[in-house]
């Protein structure tokens, strides 16, 4: 087994300033700790993280623009992260099943080394964040993406779904096609297609999803054999089962 570092590098990320003075007071007490910087958005933690290859991030999960969960996605799954949260039930039942800490605010800091120490013990194990199950879990039920987030460097391009036309497996990737550009995301095109709306979106072969709002029509083109032209010209395969799915949802 590896050994967690002698100093545990640490980024502190939350909207409100007071909340992250207290964070960082907690801390001091720890000398085993080093406070490497402090972000006050999801977008700037993105990077900051991308930048300082923290060994623990301290994440808060209600902020604007980019939640925690959003940070979480796009971050290195590496590093350690403690999430910190007004009590959040559907969130902490998220945390409790995958055994990821959590501290609900207002923060103790008693607590607070505890979950050092459990951090220290992910890192030794070299345990990377169960990035997928968590979002997942911590999806409310019955709702689905309304945007993705693929990250670009240390740059963040939010794309809402209904701007998506379609995706395209690219082995451990997906690349998502939405007004002309091309977007490439690390993650399953299965996990992408969970989360997404099926009544909106239809995987209509092994490496293909489709926004059924750009389809222009079905074509045969050899015995047994179609394609889906969307409404820009793109002709994608369809295989048997994605055919069946297709005009099941067509003629519902």
């Amino acid at each position: 087994m590896s050994e967690a570092p002698d100093k545990l590098r640490v980024v502190i990320v939350d909207d409100e300033e007071l909340a992250r003075r207290g964070l960082r007071r907690d801390l001091a007490a720890d000398p085993g700790v080093e406070v490497v910087a402090e972000c006050a958005d999801g977008f700037e933690a993105v990077r900051v993280v991308s930048e300082a290859k923290p060994d623990i991030v301290l994440l808060d999960i209600q902020m604007p623009r980019l939640d925690g969960f959003e940070v979480l996605e796009l971050i290195d799954p590496a590093a350690a992260v403690i999430f910190v949260t007004a009590h959040d039930e559907h969130a902490v039942r998220a945390f409790e099943v995958n055994a990821v800490d959590y501290l609900l605010k207002p923060v103790d800091p008693d607590r607070l080394m505890k979950a050092l120490a459990r951090a220290r013990e992910r890192l030794a194990r070299r345990e990377p964040m169960p990035v997928a199950a968590l979002t997942a879990a911590a999806r409310p039920a019955g709702t689905t993406l309304s945007r993705i987030l693929v990250r670009d460097g240390p740059r963040v391009h939010v794309l809402p779904v209904e701007s998506v036309d379609y995706v395209e497996a690219q082995d451990d990737y997906v690349a998502i096609h939405a007004g002309g550009r091309s977007h490439l995301k690390q993650q399953p095109i299965a996990q992408l297609e969970a989360a997404l709306d099926p009544g909106r979106f239809v995987r209509i072969h092994r490496s293909y999803i489709l926004n059924l709002d750009r389809l222009a029509r079905i074509e045969l083109y050899a015995k047994d054999s179609r394609v889906a032209i969307l409404r820009d010209g793109s002709r994608l395969p369809l295989s048997r089962a994605g055919h069946a799915r297709l005009r099941g949802l067509l003629h519902e």
